[in-house]
């Protein structure tokens, strides 16, 4: 009796192992024959079995598998996931078994799918299509986890397209494995042109020049974006209405690094997003002594300046910021716009005087300081419109003082200008 269950035993396991290979060989037929509908239902038929499959068999199955899934970049967002998972199985299972049969393949196949991934992922972004290049760099970044720039740039692409629940799945999980993203970069000067140019690694930099095709190499490392994926997150945060974790995240990474300028700014930056602009002008003023160059905080604190009604503290804010960048187009143009907020003012009173001697002696002095106040604005506007040919508002502006001031040939000619603005405008 026991030689007869042994023997019935026996047969059954024979009968298990002829069935998963049959599957397996369902499995590589179609695949052979790159119908894929079919791989994939022999693929669930053999997925009941994987568990009764000895190693050698398995890792066969997992290749196999990855293979129908995958479908050559055709499968579903869910089945291609589940191929990279698979993929992943096989070479933890190879390594186990210290065999690694199959493992070289599923590398080159990994290769494959990373280069075709990155392909249609850069041209859906180009094209703005970002919702299929966010999902295409996180397909790239899960296939080679070691290139976290990947994660980065699907998180950028899933803002870009305004999937903000994605950006921050992304956005956390970089921030969470301490990701910096700076990098170094490649310089050298191309010694026929002049023009310094720009490498990707030091090695053909340095040979190029040590062919003496470009000297006076330099390296320069990137920036951090640390602070502005701590901003994105606290951003999409206050978007949630989860204020108190937005300003949490933002502390968290400001502890950590209190002389980074960078957040300092994305902090700031958060305040204004929830309209608590006396913290963001304490934190701009904070960053104006850390970096008293930059002109773009000193033009934002002329912004905010100009809004709380201080005119005298917005100019002196856009004066530095034009000392420091002499072409900043805007801080041209809003000091401009802040001097001519005195001209309401003006206007009103001359609207209230009445038809005595008096009130007549008053019309005039009033009218000589709103001149005053047009010639000061003249030279600001101007240097915008030089500075940006195509700034109609400034055009517009000027032709009116121009107008009221009666200089008719510099009003004849901004009304030119503007007439040839609103043609090109026109055209396109």
């Amino acid at each position: 009796m026991k030689k007869l269950m042994t023997l019935v035993l026996l047969l059954a396991v024979s009968s298990m192992s002829f069935a998963q290979k049959n599957e397996i060989k369902a499995i590589e037929k179609a695949l052979k024959n790159s119908n894929f509908a079919d791989a994939k239902s022999a693929v669930a038929a053999a997925d009941a079995l994987v568990g009764n499959m000895d190693d050698k068999m398995k890792a066969k199955f997992y290749y196999v598998k990855a293979q129908a899934l995958y479908a050559n970049g055709t499968g579903t967002n869910e089945s291609i996931d589940e191929a990279i998972s698979s993929l992943d199985k096989l070479k933890d299972l190879e390594s186990k078994m210290g065999k690694l049969k199959y493992t070289q393949q599923a590398n080159e196949m990994k290769s494959g799918m990373i280069s075709s991934f990155l392909t249609k992922a850069n041209d859906a972004f180009n094209n703005k299509n970002y919702k299929v290049a966010s999902k295409g760099f996180e397909k790239v970044y899960s296939l080679s986890p070691k290139d976290t720039l990947y994660l980065y740039y699907a998180a950028s692409a899933a803002v870009s397209g305004v999937d903000y629940d994605t950006a921050l799945d992304y956005y956390v999980q970089l921030k969470n494995m301490g990701y910096n993203g700076a990098q170094m970069q490649y310089f050298a000067q191309n010694k026929e042109t002049g023009e310094e140019e720009s490498f990707a690694d030091k090695s053909t930099r340095d040979f190029s020049v040590k062919a003496k095709i470009h000297n006076n190499p330099r390296d320069v490392k990137s920036a951090s974006k640390i602070g502005e994926i701590v901003k994105n997150i606290a951003l999409i945060y206050v978007s949630q209405g989860e204020n108190e974790k937005a300003l949490a995240s933002m502390s968290d990474a400001r502890a950590e690094n209190p002389d980074d300028l960078g957040l300092l700014l994305s902090e700031a930056n958060v305040h204004l997003k929830m309209g608590n602009k006396e913290k963001f002008k304490a934190l701009m003023e904070e960053a104006t002594k850390q970096d008293p160059n930059n002109a773009e905080l000193l033009y934002n604190l002329g912004v905010l300046a100009a809004e709380a009604g201080n005119l005298e503290e917005a100019k002196k804010y856009y004066k530095k910021a034009i000392e420091i960048n002499p072409n900043y187009v805007d801080a041209y143009n809003n000091l401009a716009v802040t001097i001519l907020e005195g001209e309401a003012s003006i206007v009103e009173e001359m609207n209230g005087l009445g038809t005595s001697s008096a009130d007549n002696r008053k019309y005039d002095e009033l009218k000589a300081k709103r001149a005053e106040l047009y010639k000061e604005a003249i030279p600001y506007l101007s240097k915008a419109l030089e500075l940006k040919s195509s700034n109609i508002d400034a055009a517009r502006t000027l032709m009116n003082i121009y107008s009221v001031l009666g200089e008719t040939d510099k009003f004849k000619a901004m009304r030119t200008k503007i007439e040839e603005m609103e043609a090109v405008a026109g055209g396109n």
